[in-house]
């Protein structure tokens, strides 16, 4: 073996009696998939999961000026900034907008697409494509094309949170809805239904970047995909299926975009997908879709510490750490309430029980954390 050859390259040669066993090339960057001891540490979600994805520089303060819309997901997004004193222009209970209106009903790429090329270049379309939460229809005003304009042209950061790749669309004029049709609407002749492809929604979102960086050239960009999944599909397939398919079409397109522009330093990714299904693993409601408060909440306050320029306290981040992981099933389910009411003495009920932990190879990581938790109950 070459002395002078670098340790990045890992090209390394292990002497044993039996004989010389060697290890792979594994380049400038290897990440490694954590266990579930270090995945049970305070800082696992920052350390295993937003490695990569975090700006140089936090970018957001309280006069920055937020936009967000998309899927339900950007709802809670909007809800938790703004409760922290955060500028949310889509917030703004006496707009007519439609990014504030519905801007959580906005699933897919291509409605996305729509209200930017209808606010920012006048587009409209040949059918009415957009329908209200009690299926009323929402047409092309220019009075709300203005309103969306002026909230679109204030913009500091867009948060675009994609939820789904199924879409319902018209044949004749290729157009797509925002979600399904109205029964009262629905012609078998010319609307259809199918799965998007990587390819459109990559052109959707490049679109969506292009119009942004055009008319509001210092905006940045914070893309998300949602991890509620379908409540339904119109495939002929098993709904879990098919929420994979769908949730991994936009979440290809969106790694494609960030490694072609991503170097631009306006557009971003935050994972909170890969939070959810990794960190939490299924840590849904009873009905499979809907994440328990204390979930979202850690999410909310993992975002402030990556993105806000005022940053969380170690003990805001450690008390909002155990209670999702108690939420989520991962320790015990007392634990959010011993956190919620401040019981020192609940606290130390739960820590003389012999597992508090879900999974055996955790339990050291977490009982630290609640030895932390103590002192600070304590102090």
């Amino acid at each position: 073996m070459n002395k002078k050859a670098s340790a990045k390259t890992f090209n390394f040669q292990h002497t044993r009696k039996e004989g010389v066993f060697r290890t792979w090339f594994r380049g400038e960057h290897t990440n490694f998939n954590p266990d579930f001891e270090k995945m049970a540490e305070a800082d696992a979600a920052l350390k295993w999961v937003t490695e990569g994805w975090q700006p140089a520089t936090r970018m957001v303060t309280p006069s920055t000026k937020i936009t967000a819309f998309g899927s339900c997901f950007a709802a809670n997004i909007s809800n938790w900034l703004a409760g922290r004193n955060y500028n949310i222009l889509t917030r703004d209970e006496g707009s007519n907008a439609y990014v504030v209106k519905c801007g959580e009903g906005m699933v897919n790429s291509f409605v996305i697409r729509q209200q930017f090329e209808w606010a920012f270049e006048g587009k409209k379309f040949e059918e009415d494509l957009w329908h209200g939460y009690e299926a009323e229809s929402y047409g092309y005003d220019e009075d709300i094309r203005q309103q969306t304009l002026d909230i679109f042209s204030k913009t500091d950061l867009f948060i675009l949170t994609f939820g789904l790749s199924e879409v319902w669309y018209d044949e004749v004029t290729g157009g797509v809805f925002w979600r399904s049709i109205p029964q009262e609407a629905y012609d078998p002749a010319r609307h259809k239904f199918r799965v998007t492809t990587v390819e459109e929604n990559k052109d959707n979102i490049r679109a969506i970047y292009d119009l942004i960086r055009k008319h509001r050239p210092d905006a940045k960009i914070i893309t998300t995909l949602s991890p509620v999944p379908l409540i339904a599909t119109f495939r002929p397939v098993s709904c879990i299926s098919a929420n994979s398919v769908s949730k991994a079409v936009l979440r290809v397109a969106l790694d494609e975009l960030m490694r072609e522009l991503g170097d631009e330093g306006y557009l971003h990714y935050w994972p909170s997908y890969e939070i959810v299904t990794d960190v939490f693993h299924s840590p849904f409601k009873q009905d499979r879709r809907h994440l328990p408060r204390a979930v979202l909440d850690f999410i909310m306050m993992l975002f402030e510490q990556v993105w806000c320029e005022k940053q969380p306290t170690d003990e805001e981040m450690l008390r909002h750490w155990i209670a999702a992981l108690s939420s989520a099933g991962m320790v015990s389910d007392r634990l959010e309430a011993a956190v919620r009411d401040d019981s020192l003495a609940a606290l130390k009920r739960i820590m003389s029980k012999r597992k508090v932990a879900r999974h055996p190879e955790a339990e050291a990581a977490i009982r630290v954390q609640l030895e932390r938790l103590e002192g600070m109950l304590k102090g």
